[in-house]
This record gives structure tokens, C-alpha cells and sequence, in this order.
């Protein structure tokens, strides 16, 4: 890494940086480069696959608030499925097809349990908002001051 990038990394306040994300997010040059991996000589690999999903779940949570946006997009659908199962369950209820007291059950767990859904959600979408606005990232970088 070039000094500017290790100057530029060194203002981001979080504990656990995800260099594969901010390095193209602060503007600095970087390249791919391939190379032929031989067969392990010895041994085992130190890096089990609970660290790589540990590392793509801080790597989509560090730049994104989707994860808690998805939540809500699930808590609005379950509750346009649950107003399509209510309407289904009073219509049994009238044509005499339901079991006594099968259809306000149904009607009451299904409504409550997505009204907490769509409420997680919305206390969700604060959080991430909050969240944005005191992760302290520099808003910009200045690579060179101009003189008058």
C-alpha cells in the first residue's frame, strides 16, 4: 500500500476495517493481479470457512444497510400476506367450512406476528440511519491543496 492510502486509512475511526471495501471507496489505485497457486506443501489451512463467512457478513454489514432494509421489505410483504390470509379466513368462516374459533386464531397470530415484523423493520430503518450517521467516516479526502 502507498503511503496516501495508509494516511487516508488511518482517518477511518472503525475497529474492524474491511480493506476490500474501503480501498475502492477512498479513490486509490489498485490492480488484480493472477498468479498460478500451486497445491498446498503441508498441512492444513488455517482459515476454516466460519472466519470467510464471518468476513462476507462484516464485509455486506460494514457498507450497507440493505441487511435491515430486507427485513423491512419482508416485514411489509408478510403483512400484504397476512391482510390476503385474514380476508381468506373470514370468507371460510361464513361458508360454514372452519373449525370454531380456527379462523380469530388464525387471524390474531397471523396480524400480530406481522405487525412485530413490520415494526422491527421500521426501528430497523432508524437504527441503520443512525448508524450512518455516526460511523465518523471522513466525508471526503484532499489529495493536494492549491495555493493562491
Amino acid at each position: 500500500m502507498s503511503k496516501r492510502t495508509l494516511e487516508v486509512l488511518s482517518r477511518f475511526k472503525e475497529v474492524n476495517l474491511f480493506l476490500c471495501g474501503i480501498v475502492p471507496l477512498i479513490g486509490c489505485l489498485s490492480t488484480v493481479i493472477t498468479y498460478k497457486r500451486h497445491e498446498r506443501f503441508a498441512g492444513e489451512s488455517k482459515y476454516p470457512l466460519k472466519k470467510i463467512l464471518a468476513s462476507a457478513f462484516d464485509g455486506i454489514t460494514s457498507f450497507s444497510i440493505e441487511p435491515i432494509r430486507m427485513i423491512s421489505v419482508v416485514g411489509v410483504i408478510s403483512f400484504l400476506v397476512s391482510i390476503g390470509i385474514l380476508i381468506y379466513s373470514i370468507i371460510t368462516n361464513y361458508l360454514g367450512n372452519t373449525i370454531t374459533g380456527w379462523t380469530s386464531l388464525a387471524c390474531s397470530i397471523w396480524a400480530l406476528g406481522r405487525i412485530q415484523l413490520l415494526a422491527i423493520g421500521i426501528i430497523g430503518e432508524y437504527i441503520g440511519k443512525i448508524y450512518n450517521e455516526t460511523k465518523e467516516d471522513p466525508k471526503y479526502f484532499i489529495e493536494t491543496f492549491i495555493k493562491d
